[in-house]
């Protein structure tokens, strides 16, 4: 049985502990295993730092875990990975990395082995361990991805090649008499093959039978076998979010190669809660339902926004493109920045890949903005050059349209680009505001103060011209909680003062050529039987380019519009654009093509045997006819 990326969603916990029960069951010997990335996701983490989670695993049984990178997101807090050593030593099974070096950060001391154990102890990290599974010896390895340095917040923990150190196990394990070998692994099932991915390990590396992953949240309904070797291997995967419990059964010959499988995803959902779990997790459950109801006193009048592309990279995404949500949230930073340093701190900066949730209309509660922003960031605030800064936006435009979950959000200026240019040369101009809140372009050689997140500023999502900054000081980490800025921020603004549409932060210039066109939509009155009048004051005040969209009611019979000579300049003043529609059929007239003066259009169907909707329009200025449509 194995999971992946349960992220602290552990409100469905008790019914995969009763999955788990019913597949023991069948299997008393099946092993249990965690691909990695239980930490951060939701709030039983952002309260409970990994010690609910805790609870539950150790309730079910687990056999071994992994390290996943969000393990390491609390790095950059102020008690560093305390909170994760913790959850080591209380966890009743050990941890397997086999290219995790702990060696280098003292919380780690006495629960670090550089080695492969068949004698292990559980609350231990091991390379690799050997388990007796129905009499035979299975030996299980752990390996975490290497952009755990560039994602996350490990600190001194250093990540080795994935392949060298696979083969470093495998050797091991078959040194010790071990010719079934699972590799646990949390690199993702076909991510970034310059990095690593499960496909590429199981290509490169013999004598690996089985690899139960994770990090690329990939949902395989049923395992994939990678045969282009003599031994061959079977990948598996959950999904994400503890949605299935994965099962699988394999079969092997005297020599320990796999010659037939059986196995896919038990989905959760439907089970009944298991009784033990539920009241275990009751306290917990309580207190994160009593955070998550705190209303902050602020009403949004829109959904506030967090897009994804899901693949179809013509649709906007929080990765990728200006949101609401993002503005607001680095308004929050730029505001707390000044506020606490007293510098002038001209921009601030916030990685999409880190805004996790939307938040709903209406009122909005403490666990929104939480789960807006789960990952317990700190702000802080970096001294860079103009040059520096274009460098980090070249960086975060690079893979656009594609989505870049370093892309940054901004406050206090403007970026503009060209998504035609190559990526590294796509960076037109980046501005910032002024004292007399004016757009001015940054200069090269010009030193500034922006703000973002630690995790930013240290180089997270592969900055590493932020990561220059941090290693030669400098870099400020302030200690305000993001989230909390956020929420104070939402709380200044007040319920008015909450906007409903993007700034233009953010533009691209081949496709942003400026604001959507204002569409006034009018309803005329009847006026004599069938004749509607549009006069100037039904216009209102229309911005340039304005389409004016005059609907009237379908009919049978001929029906007249007419637009008074003050209601004809008015639309030509503004370069409009009107349209009559009856709901079943437009007619859009350019008001540059009117004549001056008091128009009457008149709408008929035309009811000629055979004829589908078929409409006549005509127009007459100053009594005589202008236009004829057909």
């Amino acid at each position: 049985m194995h999971t992946n990326d349960t992220h602290a969603a552990l409100d469905n916990m008790p019914k995969t502990v009763t999955a788990v029960k019913e597949e023991r069951a069948k299997d008393p010997n099946a092993l249990l295993l965690h691909a990695g990335d239980a930490f951060t996701g939701t709030l039983y983490f952002n309260e409970f730092q990994g010690a609910a989670d805790l609870a539950m695993m150790n309730l079910m049984g687990f056999d071994a875990m992994t390290f996943g990178n969000h393990e390491f997101d609390l790095g950059s807090s102020g008690e560093g990975h305390q909170k994760l050593a913790d959850f080591i030593r209380g966890a009743t099974f050990p941890f397997v990395s086999a290219n995790a070096d702990f060696s280098k950060d003292d919380t780690f001391a006495g629960i670090f082995n550089d080695s492969i154990e068949a004698d292990f102890s559980n609350g231990q990290i091991y390379n690799g361990i050997i388990k007796e599974v129905n009499g035979e010896k299975v030996g299980i390895f752990g390996l975490t991805t290497e952009e755990t340095a560039d994602i996350s917040s490990p600190g001194s923990i250093e990540f080795e090649n994935y392949l060298e150190k696979a083969e470093m196990a495998v050797t091991a394990l078959e040194a010790q008499g071990v010719n079934k070998i699972i590799a646990l692994t949390h690199i993702g099932y076909d991510d970034n093959a310059a990095v690593d991915n499960d496909l590429t390990l199981a290509e490169e590396v013999e004598g690996i039978d089985i690899i139960v992953g994770g990090h690329s949240h990939t949902t395989l309904s049923e395992p994939v076998v990678v045969a282009n070797d003599e031994t061959p291997t079977v990948i598996v995967q959950t999904g994400n979010a503890n949605s299935n419990l994965g099962v699988l059964n394999v079969e092997f010959d005297e020599n320990g190669v796999v010659v037939a499988h059986d196995g896919g995803l038990v989905p959760i959902g439907n089970q009944v809660d298991d009784p033990e779990a539920a009241e275990i997790l009751a306290p917990f459950k309580t207190r994160v339902d009593e955070v998550a109801q705190e209303e902050i006193g602020v009403e949004t009048p829109i959904e506030l926004e967090n897009p994804r592309t899901n693949g179809d990279n013509s649709k906007p995404s929080v990765r990728k493109n200006e949101t609401i949500l993002g503005n607001l949230i680095t308004d929050g930073m730029l505001t707390k920045a000044r506020e606490f340093t007293g510098k002038n701190v001209v921009m601030a900066l916030q990685n999409g890949g880190g805004i996790r949730s939307a938040i709903n209309a209406g009122p909005i509660t403490v666990g929104e903005v939480i789960t807006v922003l789960p990952f317990g960031n700190t702000l802080a605030t970096m001294e860079i050059t103009g040059a520096e800064l274009k460098e980090a936006f070249e960086i975060s435009l690079s893979k656009y349209p594609g989505e870049n979950g370093g892309f940054l959000h901004v406050a206090g200026g403007k970026v503009e680009f060209d998504s035609s240019k190559p990526a590294g040369e796509r960076v037109v101009e980046v501005y910032i505001n002024d004292s007399n809140n004016k757009l001015v372009a940054v200069n090269d050689d010009t030193t500034y103060t922006i703000a973002t997140n630690a995790f930013t500023a240290k180089g997270g999502d592969g900055y590493d011209v932020f990561a220059k900054a941090y290693e030669e000081g400098r870099v400020t980490d302030l200690g305000l909680s993001d989230w909390e800025n956020f929420r104070d921020h939402l709380i200044s603004l007040g319920s008015e003062g909450i906007p409903t549409e993007i700034e233009g932060r953010i533009v691209d210039i081949l496709t942003t050529p400026g604001e959507e066109p204002q569409i006034v939509v009018v309803t005329p009155d009847v006026e004599r039987g069938n004749k509607y009048v549009v006069t100037a004051n039904d216009l209102g005040d229309l911005t340039d380019g304005a389409t004016v969209r005059v609907e009237v009611p379908e009919k049978k019979n001929t029906i007249f519009v007419s637009l008074s000579s003050e209601a004809v300049t008015k639309l030509k003043e503004a370069n409009a654009t009107i349209v009559i529609s009856n709901s079943v059929v437009d007619l859009q007239v350019p008001a540059a093509e009117l004549p001056d003066g008091e128009i009457e259009i008149k709408v008929q169907k035309n009811n000629r045997k055979g004829a589908l909707d078929a409409y006549d329009f005509s127009m007459k200025s100053k009594g005589k006819g202008f236009q004829k449509f057909n």
